[in-house]
């Protein structure tokens, strides 16, 4: 299992990535409700990153299958 610390650095890398080649697809992930937290100290573990990159992963290959160049 991976650690947060990976995690985090994936999640980053990734991020990073969407911005500067998809940025039409950065502007929307900054929009979503969801990373908002309702709580005041929201309790972010392994499951929710990994669940947080695998999303990120889905909506970039969604993203690159809609817009593919023609």
């Amino acid at each position: 299992m991976k650690t947060t610390q990976e995690l985090l650095t994936q999640i980053t890398q990734l991020t990073n990535n969407i911005e500067t080649n998809y940025p039409e697809l950065y502007a929307f992930l900054q929009e979503e409700p969801i990373t908002i937290p309702s709580k005041q100290h929201p309790e972010i573990n392994l499951a929710i990153l990994q669940d947080y990159l695998q999303t990120l992963k889905q909506e970039l290959q969604h993203h690159i299958k809609t817009h593919k160049s023609k």
